[in-house]
């Protein structure tokens, strides 16, 4: 599976963006889709995930009740609805797919930056 990411750039605290992550090649063969980010200095953490079939979704403490993740199946996006952003949800945003058991197609990334 081959993912495409885009919608980041640069926003004032409080505002939103969507991101948005094109998957092609073996779709039919993925689990679940997630979000994940790396912000400056600091690992890789896990933000949001929706399994394809069904849309059963679980976020990290940190973004419930602000992000979203929702997908299109007919046209294989996974989008990331972030509102009440906050500084530090400034990161390199990156969409995955995987099995049941891991990760296995990650996407480029793209680029948030939350202002003060």
């Amino acid at each position: 599976v081959q993912l495409q990411a885009s919608g980041g750039g640069l926003v004032q605290a409080g505002g939103s963006l969507r991101l948005s992550c094109e998957a092609s090649g073996r779709t039919f063969s993925r689990y679940k889709m997630a979000w994940f980010r790396q912000a400056p200095g600091k690992e890789r953490e896990f933000v949001a995930r929706i399994v394809w079939i069904g849309g059963n979704t679980y976020y990290s403490d940190s973004v419930k009740g602000r992000l979203t993740i929702s997908r299109d199946y007919r046209k294989d996006m996974v989008y990331l609805q972030m509102s009440s952003l906050k500084p530090e949800d400034t990161a390199v945003y990156y969409c995955a797919g995987g099995t049941q058991t891991e990760y296995d197609s990650w996407g480029q990334g793209t680029q948030v930056t939350v202002s003060s």
